[in-house]
């Protein structure tokens, strides 16, 4: 069995044609333009460069951090399932899932790595002075241990060592299931936000996950087809309808979560959680609601879903695109709408919602993550786009 792989062997020169090498300049001059305003912020001061007050503290940045890592594990996990039951239907989409998994977390940890005003202490103390009962600890941790196992993981497989990359996905996915629930309970588990506290984020986040990344290998397969110029095989377009099935089940599931999660506050939840969840219905948010999160989000994808019934990869793809679109939405709205109302509501000369619009440096730091994984998806169909044709024998 071999264990060494040439890049040689796996690389896809003609992907390398003068419109994908635009796109690619595009997305490294964002990636890089989004490092600039995150270095710029700490030069100045985050307290200078982006809008977090006190009052607010988290923003857009935590929103895009959310929703690169909801990804990234959604992707993880449909990749190892794939390859545990090895010769289904997802199974052609499952190496190009381990990669962007790992491409899409690396978009996620670049934006909180800028949004820290030191993350130079994150990565000394962690392992100095860990915090076990910290769930910002376990999270960053755990997800750190994911992405080194899909290092190991997607090496296995360019080597062929199949057996072995199987095992490592596995505590990979574990590692990244767990992660992922701990973002959701560093919300869930904060009693004076009383929009966030709950046990249901975890679930909900998780339920997200497997939505969001069976959308993006959708998007990014259908991108990676047009990117070649010739059309599908038929193992790869039942894998995409594989994965449309799977979004498709979760987004009803997303529905009927946000459905009892209005109910919820209005049938005995507390006044603060009333007025944030106003704020989304009629509120300062209620046009990313509305428009963006159910409409776009929601109505749309499941409307085309159905009339389509998946066999058209246009239609499939702009569903996941659309469902993608209305997930960004739902991260930055559960952020932002948890801390809009403030945490003494009632008091006197208190409004009734704070403010909060992200800065210019803020918008160029979620850019800039945007920048990084389409600069990873672009680079990897070129370098390893032979082995994301590789079904191997998982």
């Amino acid at each position: 069995m071999a264990n060494t792989f040439s890049l040689a062997e796996v690389a896809e020169q003609r992907v390398a044609t003068p419109a994908v090498n635009k796109a690619t300049v595009i997305c490294i001059a964002l990636a890089l333009l989004g490092v600039g305003a995150g270095l710029y912020a700490q030069v100045v001061g985050h307290h200078n460069a982006f809008a977090n007050t006190r009052e607010m503290p988290w923003g857009i940045l935590i929103s895009n951090y959310a929703y690169f890592a909801i990804i990234s594990t959604g992707l993880c996990l449909l990749a190892v399932l794939s390859h545990i039951f090895g010769s289904n239907r997802l199974t052609p989409l499952a190496n190009r899932m381990v990669y962007l998994s790992i491409v899409v977390i690396f978009g996620g940890f670049a934006i909180i790595g800028l949004e820290l005003e030191n993350p130079h202490r994150m990565l000394l103390y962690n392992m100095l002075s860990p915090n076990l009962t910290s769930n910002i600890w376990w999270m960053g941790t755990l997800y750190s241990m994911a992405v080194a196992f899909m290092f190991v993981e997607f090496y296995m497989i360019l080597t062929k060592q199949y057996s072995m990359a199987v095992t490592l996905g596995v505590l990979g996915a574990l590692a990244e299931v767990a992660a992922n629930t701990n973002l959701g309970a560093v919300f869930a588990t904060l009693s004076s936000r009383p929009f966030w506290y709950g046990s249901q984020l975890p679930v909900y986040f998780l339920a997200s996950a497997v939505m969001t990344g069976s959308a993006a290998i959708i998007l990014f397969t259908n991108w990676a087809a047009k990117m070649r110029g010739e059309a599908m095989d038929k193992a790869t377009l039942d894998g995409m309808q594989g994965a449309g099935k799977v979004m498709f089940t979760t987004l009803v599931l997303i529905v009927v979560a946000t459905v009892w999660n209005f109910v919820t506050r209005f049938a005995g939840g507390t006044e603060e959680g009333r007025l944030a969840a106003l704020s989304l219905l009629q509120g300062p948010l209620s046009t990313n609601f509305w428009v963006f999160e159910i409409v776009i989000g929601m109505v749309f994808p499941i409307g085309i879903m159905v009339l389509s019934r998946m066999k058209s990869m246009p239609a499939l793809s702009a569903a996941a695109l659309m469902v993608l679109v209305g997930a960004y939405f739902q991260r930055y709205d559960l952020v932002v709408a948890g801390q809009l109302v403030p945490v003494y509501s009632g008091w006197a000369d208190t409004p009734t919602y704070l403010s909060y619009v992200p800065s210019a440096a803020e918008f160029l730091v979620a850019l800039g993550g945007f920048g990084i994984v389409g600069t990873g998806f672009l680079l990897g169909e070129r370098f390893f786009g032979k082995a994301f044709r590789d079904q191997g024998h998982h």
